[in-house]
C-alpha cells in the first residue's frame, strides 16, 4: 500500500527484519517566527540493525524536499529515493547508519510540528503531536510502535525561547541570535511518543519526591507552562497538585517507578484532541487554562484528563500495543483510570463515577450502534483505520469492559496482574494474549470465553427487567432478559439489581441490592423473591457492567413521576442514561425525553448530568422531534431555560449552565431581548458575570438568530483579540442566518487550505446549526460530489473534520438518506476510512428518522 498510508502487513514485515538501535534527530526552528517560512530543517540519523544483509526497506517521512540522504556513507540521489511519502533503501547490511536531512513542514493542521502566532503579542509557538503517525512530519523514522527506540534530540531555536523534549536537556549553548538545546537520550519508546515543544512559554515549576519500597528516592521535577498571554489565568497550581496526587496513586497501584525523570506539562494552542501522554512532556489542549468562569465539571473533566496521560506512562508508553489492533490495550486502561484514579487518589471530585456513566458511556453506546463498529479489540488494516478508531468502543466501551473485569476478578487480581505486567514487558510490545496470560495467573479465571464475548465481539446488549407479583403485590419472579441486539453475543455480566421505593421524605432510595451474574437470555434473579414489589427496579445499578438498561412498565411510570426524586446521584444518572437511549432508539418520545428534563433538570444536583441533559435535550428536539413538533419543543426548551436561570442560586454553577443553554437555545423576543440586555448591561441576572467566553455564547444566539450587525461582532473581537476571541467571531460569523454566511464559510473551508484547523472546526460549527437547515439543504449535493477530492488532497485531520462536519445531518428527510446511499453504492472504491465516516453519518440520519416517527402523533 504506498503513498501516506501504511498497512498492517508492511509493517509486520518490517519488523520481522529490521531492529533499531537508537535515533539521533536534529531540528533547525530558528525561521518559525517568520511567517513567510513555510520549513524548517531536520537531520535524522538512524541506527538499526537487519537479519537479512542484502534486503530492501523503506524509511517513513512526509516532508516538502530532502537534501541527502547517506547510507553506510554511500550516498543516495534523493530524487529517485524519495516518493513525497517514504525513502527507499537497499542493499543493507547487518548494522546500518542512515542519515536523511531534509526540509520539514511547519503545520497548520496540529499534525506534525504545529506552528501559532499570538495575536495577542505576536509571539510564535510551536509543539509536535504525531498519534498515530505524524513523527514522520518531523523527522525520518520507522512509523510504527514495535519498533521502539532511544531517541536524542537536538533543537536549535529563537534565543529568547525555551525548548522542551522527553527527556531532561544536558546542555543549552548560545550561538548568535540561537540556542542550541542537546537532550539526553530517552528511554526505548515509540515513535509517536516523542514531542517537541518550543516558545516563549510561561512556566510553573515544582518537585515531586517518593521513597520507594527498597528505599531508593524518586525525585520528579515538574513543571505545567502555557502561552505567556494566557499566565493571568494558568492555575498552576490546582494542575500540579493534581499531578502530584496522581503520581502518589500510580506509584501505590502499579509498584513500578515512574520511568521517565521528568514530568512536563504543555497547555497548548489549536489542539486537535483532550491530550496526549508523549513520556515526559505531556500536551493538552489549552481550552484547560480556563480563563472565565467554568462549572466544576470542567476542573473535574481536566482533573480527569491529567491523571488519564499520567496513566499511559505505564499503560502505552512503558508497555506499548504491537500494532493499533490493541491500542484499546493504553486507551481503555487510561479511561479507566482516569475516573478510578480521581477517587482512589483522594482528589475532590468524588463523583468521577457518575460522570463516567452518564458521559462516558453515552459516547460508547452511541458508537458501539453504528453499522461500523467493531470489538474493542479491532481489526486494524493500516493507519487510516488506526486514526479513525480512537473512538467510544477504544476509550469508553473498553474502560466499561474493563469496570466489568474488575467486577468480575476482583481488584487485587486486577491491579496484582497490572504490577506483573509492567514489569514482565517494560520498554517492550504485547499484544491482548500477554495481558490475559498474566490476569489468569493473578485471579485464577479462565478469562479466554470472558475476553471472547468482551474483547472480540462487538454491540451493546440490552438488559430488562421482568417482574411478576402475587395479589398482595409481593415479587413472584424477578428475571433479567437480555438482549443481543443486532449481533448475536449474549455476554455474561456481573450486575447489581436496585430495589427503589419511597422513603417517609417523598425520596426514591434503595431499600435493596441484589448482586447477580447475568449469563444467557433470561436470568432468575433468586433473591428477589418474596419481596414487596418495588416502585423502580433498576438493572446495572452501581454501574458495574456495560448495557443498555431498560425498564418495565410501573417502573417507568415511577420515573416519569419522579426521576428526580431518586436521591443517589449515580442512579440517577443510570436513569437519565436509560431514558436517553430509550429516546434514540426511538422507543420513547423525543417530547416525553424533554418533557422529563424540563420537569426534573432544575433538580439535578450534579453540575456534569445536568450540562448532559442539557446537550441531550437539545438534540432531541434538533434531531428526534417531530418537525411539526420541532418549534413548540424549542420553545418549551428556551422557556425551561430561562425559568430555571433566573431560580438558580446566585453566582453558582448551575447558574452559569442555565445562561449557557439559554445561549444555545433562545429563539423568541423575551429570550433574545435578555440575551442583548446582557450583553449590552441593560439587564441583570443577579449574581451571573456576563464574563467574555459567555458574552461570545450570546453574541452565537445573537448571530444565528440574525440579530448581530457585523460591526457589533467586529467591536467584540476588537475587546477580545486572542486566540479564542478569533475562533469564536469566525463561528459566529458562519452563524449569520443569510445565503452569503453560509457561502463564505463553506468556501472558506472547502476550496482553500490556508486555514488553521481551529478556524476549519469554527467555520463548520457556524455553518452546521440545525436551525438553519434550510439554509445549509443547497449544500447536501455539492456535499457528496467533494468527498473524494477532501479525502486525497487534505490530511486526514482535516479530511475528518470536512467530512463529518457537512454531512447534512440537518436534513432528515428520505431525499438525503438517498444521497448517501447513493453515493455509497456508487463509490465501492473509496477509501475505507471515508466509506466509514459517510456510513455512520448516514446511520445517524437513519436513526433521527425512526426517532421522528416515534415523536410523531
Amino acid at each position: 500500500m504506498p503513498g501516506k498510508n501504511l498497512s498492517r502487513d508492511e509493517a509486520q514485515q518490517r519488523a520481522s527484519i529490521l531492529a533499531v538501535d537508537g535515533y539521533q534527530v536534529r531540528l533547525d526552528v530558528t525561521s518559525a517566527p517568520d511567517p513567510a517560512a513555510a520549513t524548517f530543517r531536520s537531520t535524522t540519523t538512524i541506527a538499526f540493525r537487519c537479519t537479512e544483509p542484502g534486503a530492501a526497506a523503506f524509511v517513513d517521512l512526509l516532508a516538502p524536499a530532502v537534501r541527502s540522504v547517506t547510507l553506510n556513507g554511500r550516498e543516495l540521489d534523493p530524487a529517485t529515493a524519495f516518493d513525497g511519502a517514504r525513502v527507499h533503501v537497499d542493499g543493507l547490511a547487518a548494522e546500518n547508519v542512515l542519515v536523511v536531512d531534509a526540509d520539514c513542514a511547519y503545520s497548520r493542521t496540529g499534525e506534525g510540528l504545529h506552528r501559532f502566532t499570538d495575536p495577542v503579542d505576536g509571539e510564535t509557538y510551536l509543539y509536535t503531536h504525531y498519534e498515530p503517525a505524524d513523527a514522520r512530519r518531523v523527522f525520518a523514522d520507522f512509523e510504527q510502535p514495535d519498533l521502539k527506540a532511544p531517541f536524542s534530540f537536538t533543537v536549535t531555536a529563537p534565543a529568547a525561547w525555551d525548548v522542551w523534549s522527553n527527556a531532561v536537556h544536558e546542555e543549552v549553548t548560545a550561538e548568535g541570535d540561537a540556542r542550541t538545546w542537546r537532550f539526553a537520550p530517552t528511554k526505548p519508546i515509540s515513535t509517536y511518543l516523542t514531542a517537541v515543544v518550543a516558545g516563549p512559554y510561561h512556566v510553573a515549576r515544582d518537585h515531586y519526591s517518593r521513597t520507594l519500597a527498597d528505599g531508593t528516592a524518586l525525585e520528579i521535577p515538574l513543571s505545567a507552562m502555557c502561552r505567556k498571554s494566557l499566565a493571568p489565568h494558568f492555575d498552576a497550581d490546582e494542575i500540579l497538585g493534581t499531578t502530584k496526587l496522581g503520581l502518589d496513586f500510580f506509584h501505590e497501584q502499579f509498584d513500578y517507578p515512574y520511568p521517565f525523570g521528568k514530568y512536563d506539562q504543555a497547555f497548548v494552542p489549536e489542539y486537535n484532541i483532550g491530550a496526549m501522554e508523549n513520556p515526559g512532556c505531556v500536551t493538552f489542549r489549552e481550552e484547560f487554562v480556563f480563563r472565565s468562569k467554568v462549572t466544576d465539571a470542567a476542573y473535574e473533566g481536566r482533573a480527569n484528563v491529567v491523571l488519564h496521560e499520567m496513566a499511559h506512562m505505564w499503560f502505552g508508553d512503558l508497555v506499548t500495543m504491537r500494532w493499533w489492533d490493541d491500542l484499546w490495550l493504553k486507551e481503555s486502561f487510561a479511561d479507566f483510570m482516569g475516573s478510578y484514579g480521581l477517587i482512589g487518589a483522594r482528589t475532590r471530585f468524588s463523583s468521577a463515577w457518575v460522570t463516567f456513566a452518564n458521559q462516558r458511556k453515552a459516547w460508547a453506546y452511541r458508537q458501539d450502534q453504528f453499522p461500523t463498529t467493531h470489538p474493542i479489540t479491532a481489526d486494524i488494516r493500516d493507519l487510516e483505520d488506526a486514526k479513525l478508531n480512537f473512538d467510544g468502543i477504544t476509550y469508553a466501551k473498553g474502560a466499561s469492559v474493563l469496570k466489568q473485569l474488575v467486577a468480575y476478578v476482583g481488584s487485587e487480581a486486577f491491579f496484582e496482574g497490572a504490577r506483573r505486567y509492567f514489569k514482565r514487558h517494560a520498554f517492550g510490545n504485547t499484544e491482548l494474549a500477554d495481558l490475559l496470560d498474566i490476569l489468569e495467573e493473578t485471579s485464577g479465571r479462565d478469562l479466554t470465553a470472558w475476553a471472547a464475548a468482551w474483547l472480540q465481539t462487538a454491540g451493546v446488549n440490552a438488559l430488562t427487567p421482568q417482574v411478576t407479583v402475587d395479589a398482595e403485590g409481593r415479587i413472584t419472579e424477578l428475571a433479567v432478559l437480555q438482549d443481543a441486539g443486532n449481533g448475536d453475543t449474549v455476554r455474561p455480566h456481573r450486575i447489581a439489581v436496585g430495589l427503589y421505593d419511597r422513603d417517609a421524605d417523598g425520596a426514591l432510595v434503595r431499600t435493596d441490592r441484589i448482586e447477580l451474574d447475568v449469563t444467557g437470555a433470561r436470568t432468575v434473579v433468586a433473591g428477589a423473591v418474596g419481596r414487596p414489589r418495588p416502585a423502580l427496579v433498576l438493572l446495572n445499578d452501581d454501574d458495574l457492567t456495560y448495557c443498555k438498561i431498560r425498564f418495565d412498565a410501573e417502573s417507568l411510570e415511577t420515573l416519569r413521576a419522579g426521576l428526580g426524586d431518586v436521591q443517589d446521584d449515580l442512579a440517577r444518572a443510570l436513569a437519565w442514561s436509560a431514558v436517553w437511549n430509550l429516546t434514540r432508539d426511538g422507543l420513547m418520545p423525543a417530547r416525553d425525553y424533554i418533557a422529563l428534563v424540563l420537569r426534573f433538570a432544575g433538580q439535578e444536583a450534579n453540575i456534569g448530568v445536568l450540562q448532559s441533559l442539557h446537550t441531550q435535550a437539545k438534540g432531541a428536539v434538533d434531531l428526534y422531534a417531530d418537525p411539526a413538533w420541532r418549534g413548540e419543543g424549542g420553545r418549551l426548551l428556551a422557556d425551561g431555560a430561562l425559568r430555571e436561570l433566573r431560580a438558580a442560586a446566585p453566582g453558582s454553577d448551575h447558574q452559569l449552565a442555565w445562561a449557557r443553554f439559554l445561549a444555545q437555545t433562545a429563539n423568541g423576543s423575551e429570550h433574545l431581548g435578555l440575551v442583548r440586555g446582557l450583553l449590552a448591561g441593560t439587564a441583570r441576572i443577579d449574581g451571573l458575570d456576563v464574563d467574555q467566553e459567555l458574552r461570545w455564547s450570546l453574541w452565537l444566539a445573537l448571530a444565528a438568530a440574525g440579530q448581530a450587525a457585523d460591526e457589533e461582532l467586529a467591536e467584540e473581537l476588537k475587546a477580545d483579540h486572542t486566540a479564542s476571541g478569533n475562533r469564536q467571531y469566525t463561528q459566529c460569523l458562519a452563524a449569520r442566518p443569510t445565503p452569503e454566511a453560509k457561502a463564505a464559510a463553506w468556501s472558506a473551508v472547502v476550496d482553500s487550505d490556508e486555514l488553521p484547523n481551529a478556524l476549519v472546526e469554527a467555520n463548520i460549527a457556524g455553518f452546521a446549526l440545525p436551525s438553519h437547515r434550510d439554509l445549509t439543504a443547497l449544500y447536501a449535493a455539492p456535499y457528496f460530489k467533494l468527498l473524494e477530492r477532501v479525502w486525497s488532497e487534505r490530511t486526514i485531520e482535516i479530511a475528518m473534520r470536512i467530512v463529518g462536519g457537512f454531512f447534512p445531518r440537518a436534513q432528515i428527510d428520505e431525499q438525503t438518506l438517498a444521497e448517501a446511499d447513493a453515493w455509497l453504492d456508487g463509490h465501492p472504491g473509496a477509501a475505507p476510512a471515508l466509506r466509514r465516516l459517510v456510513l455512520e453519518c448516514r446511520d445517524d440520519l437513519a436513526r433521527a428518522l425512526r426517532a421522528q416517527a416515534c415523536d410523531r402523533v
